[in-house]
């Protein structure tokens, strides 16, 4: 680097004073002190601050002038300088004699302006006259002046005059030391001399002598032996600024020697210097004498003597920092950063920068006593305009947070902390890429623990620089390029450096370093309690000052900016610096949150950074290049592959397995340095029986590994069937050599089998043979499993493996599936949807379907929670499949594992087998998936009788067992042919048990509680339902074959009555299902032989009165009461139920209203008559018909209907009328004509097959109606019909033509019973279209 510029270097160095008196001082000549001072070695690379040091002043016993020239010179008048007009007035003529006259006169004359014009005008004359002669001359009459010269004093002219030749003339310092040595011997006697101008003039010469590289050699052995300590002591004893500046110009240019530097640093007291007394005391006075500079206000002098300073260190921190740090210099050096001067701050830290070199400048705490010094600077350098002052202090201060040691806290104040944070954020957000570059590695070394060691951290600001830090280097990110190859990360079209700027690429580099740097902080701050969370903060409050808030906010950083910016960077260029504190930086993150790293793990592997990592090691690590890189790439694997590895294998983690992967990845890892293609390759090597290659084994299996975790989370960076091929490779020429791989390596090896057997041709006989011979030696197979469906469908592709590992498989299948049979109960459907869509198995089942019987194995055979699971995977594919077959083979085979249950397990053991009630379940899946009636066979009828068996070993309380038998015999009774049905009741009564526990069952309704509002039918409300729709099936095939009875069931009529009359918030269904109990026992008339009715007293105490009157005898069991009791409660739950739209209830209802009725028809049509005709009814039809315009297309409103006509002719003629009217209302407020015409032929059939019937004339008598029924329902569906725009039927088609051949029909049998006359019909006729009356019209003449 080259010193900082001089603003006056170009002017000259030595000019005559302009007049006495002159504040700025004199002497004899003018040296620059600090001009030259040779940069720091470390950092100095910068260029130089655009202000210089200024020109030091030379020193002159006499006022100083500048220089004006040999012009100013001529201008003297020449009264004042006798013998000078002539030779002003003849320069060319007399000038060698002039010269002598007046260098006589300058010793004769006393006044000093005139002795000054006197020596500029002879130098000016020697300058002009070029001659080397006369130039010697001078000088021999120099060392005779000096020679005679009685006192120093009377010689300071000469030194003077000496000075200024050797400015004004380049070679004169080279022409004394070598032709006139004789004069220096002088020189020394100078400096002995107590007149300080004196010595600045001496002083000023030796500058210029050593200046020169002639002078410095020749005048070397004069330096040590004569000149060192005088020059030391005239050092620290000058008084004048004339003196300093002086004496700091010649040590400037000592300093630039090696030699003069170690003579200065070491310099031992003559025997001549002890006797001085003044001389500064010390081994070394130098470092003393600069500190002194430094202790003054003057900053020309501070900045000089810095410049000394680093003049020294440059040569040798190590060597001489120690002795300026022994003398305190740098706490000097850090006060003068207080200052204004950009010169001296320059100074001051290159000074310190090269200090830092030097360990011993932070074990004496200079750094811990100046770092808020530093801080304050950079905070008022930051405010000027000096790019060069930010670098070089930004590089400072990066040097002293790099170098601290961790032993000596640096920030002993946390308010400096954070105000270094607030300068490192400025300086990253400064518009100048080089001021950033340095700021960013600021960052990276002050993100250590012990620089935040004083609590409580700041985590949020830290967050906010590093997050600052990120996006600025993202912001200055090359673009993505538009070309690239296809699966390929590194190698862009431009592999080189030079589309991406050498700055950005730094500051992509110390921008990683710093996150790298933030993550270790993270970790190292997990040991230390303090660090956790925020001390300070009030209790009850939650703190943003949190170790886990930071943590995260890593991870969050990483994955939004980090990886993004790296990834962006690599699409233009790659360096291995930038990619090895990247993955170093990855490789930490491991740490930072432990309980994310199993989700860091599958994110990075998903994100193809094995392929990365991988491609990097082939490109820069082969032939052992980038250790570091390689070291950082290895170890980032080695972690990777353990989280994954303890994410995948969790159910079966072994330390020992563990250990070993570890040691494998460790070992081998560092020489993977290979492409894809050679790696493949290497698979398929073979080394030599004998002597096994054990670095080749573990280069095969770390690959295999890698290819293997890199497969399971979707990085598929190997091509399939290349893949296939390498590994069936690796194992046949495992076999050949008769190597047995460890199991997570055959683990890994069967799972990328099965992962890319698709892509391959599939795997030959020896292959196979080979798998089998090595799984065989396994002593479990569950060391090789992975859970995945395509190792499931490997081993169940080929019959090699299935019939020898199936069964295995599918146990370890179902062992590693999460759902179980408590889970499916929980989440019922949601959990069949799910196993439908996602149970891979299925569709396996569905090509191979003797994988059935290997499942209906595993339910007997394994343990409970495998065969929960294998049962629930069956029930879901018996709800999908359609296949016939597949349900004889389960039927036969649930036979074969019911009779091994029954024979080998008690009535205890059975209730207590949890297998049983899914394995009972499913057998009610399978008779389900039988379509339509059919014939019973002998295994439906052992089935039958097993079922029925199993149910009467069994309590009220075993629901989970007998839920689904009862089911599978009610579905028994019904879907079959009545030859089938007959048998299948005749096999059900004569269980004795059966019908014992059926009882129990029924009797659980009135002793259960039932919940307030249930939220879904419990499995003991089910059994319940299941008890009563068996028991209502019984009744009904026992009385309709007249079959053996037994065993009766005896029931409290009373109970049953009230169980529907006081509901108590029963479930729905249950309520159904004693309603069709009830419909069941009435139809019979309370006379079944399997049936006892039992008449008590109720339930809630009050006696039940005797049969006195005629009703209750016609009605009994029943009584008036009950009848009339449960007709109320049957109307006022067909409001409630109607209301919020239960269909199946409301159909229930009306269905018992009807069974009712007609009980009561059979046994007395009065009473019959009397509640049909009750005006409760009619209320009841209005307000079901209000519930909505369509209420009346509803097939229990026009049933209900019918049940009301049935009170008479008044109810009769209502009915007709409301129906009319509703018909009408629901006409009109329909869609459009073409909808409203096909809604109504959608309802005209359901209105044809109600029994309404329509009294068309009050005088009709009640039995005149059930003769007109049949003519009446015609009518008013020929009155629908006709109601509608012929025009509409035309696009029907054939159904058009239906109802036409329809209406001749009607209006025919209308004709005949001579009602084409009566008032209602001719009213009818009159409401219809014209078109529609013509065709009525013409029909009925027709007929």
């Amino acid at each position: 680097m080259s010193p900082p510029p001089c603003r006056d270097r170009r002017r000259p160095a030595h000019a005559p004073a302009a007049r006495r008196g002159r504040a700025d001082g004199g002497g004899g000549g003018r040296v620059m002190a600090a001009d030259g001072v040779r940069p720091p070695r470390c950092g100095m690379g910068a260029a130089p601050p655009p202000a210089a040091l200024p020109r030091l002043r030379r020193g002159h016993p006499g006022r100083w002038w500048c220089l004006a020239g040999a012009e100013e010179a001529r201008a003297v008048p020449a009264a004042r300088c006798p013998g000078l007009a002539g030779a002003a007035r003849h320069p060319a003529v007399g000038t060698g004699r002039e010269g002598l006259r007046l260098f006589g006169m300058c010793h004769t004359v006393e006044d000093s302006d005139a002795q000054d014009q006197f020596i500029e005008v002879l130098v000016h004359l020697v300058v002009e006259l070029k001659s080397e002669q006369y130039l010697c001359y001078i000088l021999d009459e120099s060392q005779k002046e000096l020679s005679k010269a009685t006192t120093m004093r009377g010689s300071l002219p000469i030194f003077t005059l000496l000075g200024k030749l050797a400015d004004a003339i380049p070679v004169f310092a080279d022409i004394l030391v070598v032709k006139h040595s004789n004069l220096v011997d002088h020189l020394p006697l100078g400096l002995k001399y107590p007149n300080e101008g004196v010595k600045a003039a001496v002083c000023y010469l030796y500058g210029k002598l050593y200046s020169s590289p002639v002078g410095t050699e020749r005048l070397s052995a004069h330096f040590e032996e004569k000149l060192c300590g005088l020059f030391l002591n005239t050092l620290g004893h000058a008084q004048t600024k004339e003196l300093q500046v002086n004496c700091l110009g010649l040590l400037k240019e000592l300093l630039k020697s090696d030699h003069f530097v170690s003579i200065l640093m070491n310099n031992s007291r003559t025997e001549e210097e002890s006797e001085n007394s003044d001389f500064l005391e010390g081994e070394n006075p130098l470092p003393l004498v600069l500190k002194k500079f430094l202790l003054t206000r003057d900053e020309m002098l501070q900045a000089a003597s810095s410049h000394c300073v680093a003049a020294v260190l440059v040569h040798s921190p190590s060597r001489y920092a120690p002795a300026f740090i022994h003398a305190d210099v740098p706490e000097f050096l850090f006060e003068c950063l207080l200052c204004n001067s950009e010169i001296l701050i320059w100074s001051v830290y290159c000074c310190l920068l090269l200090l830092t070199e030097e360990r011993l400048f932070f074990s004496k705490c200079h750094t811990v006593y100046g770092i808020e010094s530093l801080v304050r600077s950079l905070q008022d350098v930051l405010q000027l305009n000096n790019v060069e002052l930010h670098k070089q202090g930004l590089l400072l201060f990066t040097e002293i947070l790099k170098r601290q040691p961790v032993e000596i806290t640096l920030f002993t104040n946390r308010g400096i902390c954070l105000d270094a944070i607030d300068v490192l954020m400025k300086t990253v957000d400064c518009p100048v890429l080089e001021v950033v570059v340095e700021a960013v590695k600021a960052v990276a070394a002050f993100l250590r623990k012990d620089h935040l060691s004083s609590p409580p951290v700041p985590y949020e600001k830290l967050q906010k620089l590093l997050e600052a830090v990120l996006k600025r280097c993202a912001d200055l990110s090359p673009p993505q390029s538009s070309k690239k190859h296809a699966g390929d990360l590194l190698f862009p079209v431009s592999q080189s450096l030079s589309r991406v700027s050498q700055r950005q690429g730094q500051l992509l580099l110390n921008t990683l370093e710093s996150f790298r740097s933030a993550c270790r902080l993270a970790v190292e701050f997990q040991s230390d309690p303090m660090a956790q969370e925020n001390a300070f903060t009030a209790p009850g409050s939650e703190s943003k000052e949190t170790l886990s808030n930071f943590s995260e906010f890593l991870l969050r950083i990483c994955d939004s900016l980090c990886i993004p910016m790296v990834m962006n960077y690599l699409e233009k260029a790659v360096s291995s610096s930038v990619m090895e504190v990247f993955i170093s930086a990855l490789n930490t993150l491991f740490m930072v949150v432990p309980n994310m790293r199993i989700k860091f793990s599958k994110k990075l592997a998903s994100s193809s950074f094995i392929r990365l990592t991988l491609e990097l090691k082939a490109r820069f690590c082969s032939v052992q290049s980038n250790p570091a890189l390689n070291q950082a790439c290895s170890r980032f694997l080695c972690n990777l592959c353990l989280s994954l590895y303890s994410a995948t294998e969790k159910e079966r983690i072994s330390a020992q397995e563990e250990q070993e992967m570890s040691e494998l990845l460790q070992k081998g890892l560092p020489q993977l340095n290979y492409t894809v293609a050679e790696s493949l390759l290497l698979l398929a090597e073979n080394p030599e029986a004998f002597s096994l290659d054990q670095s080749l084994c573990s280069h095969q299996h770390c690959f295999i590994l890698l290819s293997y975790f890199a497969y399971t989370l979707g990085d598929r960076f190997v091509p399939e069937a290349e893949l296939f091929l390498a590994i069936r490779n690796f194992l046949l020429s495992a076999q050949d050599r008769g190597d047995c791989p460890p199991p997570y390596i055959l683990r890994a090896v069967l799972y990328l089998l099965a992962v890319c057997q698709d892509k391959g041709k599939g795997l030959d006989s020896r292959s196979l043979c080979t798998v089998r011979r090595i799984l065989d030696n396994l002593p479990d197979l569950g060391l090789v499993y992975v859970h995945c469906p395509l190792l499931l469908e490997f081993f169940l592709r080929y019959p090699e493996l299935m019939g020898r590992f199936g069964r295995q498989v599918l146990q370890l299948w179902f062992s590693w599936e999460d759902c179980s049979q408590t889970e499916a109960e929980e989440a019922g459907f949601g959990l069949r949807d799910q196993l439908s869509s996602a149970n891979p198995l299925l569709p396996i089942l569905k090509s191979n379907s003797s994988i059935l019987l290997i499942l209906l194995d595993l339910v007997c055979s394994s343990s409970v929670e495998v065969a929960q699971k294998v049962l629930v995977t069956l029930r879901t594919f018996l709800e999908r499949s359609e296949d016939v077959l597949v349900c004889d083979l389960l039927r036969s085979r649930f036979l074969q594992i019911l009779q091994q249950l029954l024979v080998e397990s008690s009535s205890a053991s059975l209730q207590a087998n949890r297998n049983l009630p899914i394995l009972l379940s499913l057998l009610f899946l399978v008779q389900l998936r039988s379509k339509g009636m059919r014939e019973l066979d002998s295994t439906d009828f052992k089935l039958l009788h097993q079922v029925s068996n199993l149910c009467g070993k069994c309590r009220p309380r075993d629901t989970d067992l007998l839920q689904p038998s009862l089911n599978f015999l009610y579905w028994s009774l019904h879907q079959t042919t009545p030859c089938s049905q007959q048998r299948a009741v005749a096999v059900l009564l004569s269980n004795v048990s059966l019908l014992e526990l059926l009882q129990k069952v029924l009797e659980c309704t009135w002793t259960r509680s039932f919940p307030s509002e249930p939220a879904y039918l419990s499995p003991e409300d089910a059994l319940l339902c299941s008890g009563w729709l068996l028991a209502a099936s019984l009744l009904i095939y026992q009385h309709r074959y007249n079959a053996e009875v037994h065993q009766t069931l005896t029931l409290d009529l009373t109970e049953v009555l009230n169980a529907v009359i006081f509901r108590k918030k029963k479930p729905i269904l249950l309520l159904v299902s004693i309603m069709q109990f009830l419909r069941a026992v009435l139809r019979q008339n309370f006379s079944s032989s399997l049936l006892v009715i039992v008449i008590q007293n109720t339930a809630h105490g009050a006696t039940q009165p005797q049969p006195s009157s005629l009703e209750d005898a016609a009605l009994h069991p029943l009584a008036m009461q009950q009848v009339c009791s449960l007709l109320v409660s049957l109307q006022n739950l067909l409001v409630h139920v109607y209301l919020q739209k239960d269909l199946l209830l409301s159909q229930a209802v009306v269905a018992c209203l009807e069974t009712l009725l007609e009980y009561l028809c059979v046994k007395n049509q009065d009473v019959a008559l009397h509640v049909a005709s009750q005006p409760w009814h009619r209320f009841l039809l209005l307000t079901l018909l209000n519930g909505g315009q369509k209420s009346v297309l509803q097939p229990e409103i026009l049933r209900l209907v019918t049940l009301v006509s049935r009170g008479g002719v008044g109810c009769a003629l209502f009915c007709s009328r409301m129906l009319v009217q509703c018909i009408w209302v629901v006409y009109w407020n329909l869609p459009p004509a073409r909808m409203r015409s096909q809604i109504l032929l959608w309802f005209c059939p359901s209105l044809y097959l109600c029994p309404i019937r329509i009294v068309l004339s009050s005088e009709l008598p009640f039995h005149a109606v059930q003769k007109l029924t049949a003519l009446t329902e015609r009518i008013l569906f020929f009155w629908c019909f006709c109601s509608i725009d012929l025009d509409h039927l035309e696009p029907l088609g054939r159904r058009g033509e239906a109802y036409r051949e329809h209406a001749t029909a009607v209006a025919s049998l209308g004709a005949c019973c001579g009602l084409l006359e009566s008032k209602v019909l001719l009213g009818i006729t009159a409401s219809l279209p014209v078109s529609s009356q013509l065709l009525f019209q013409s029909l009925a003449l027709q007929t």
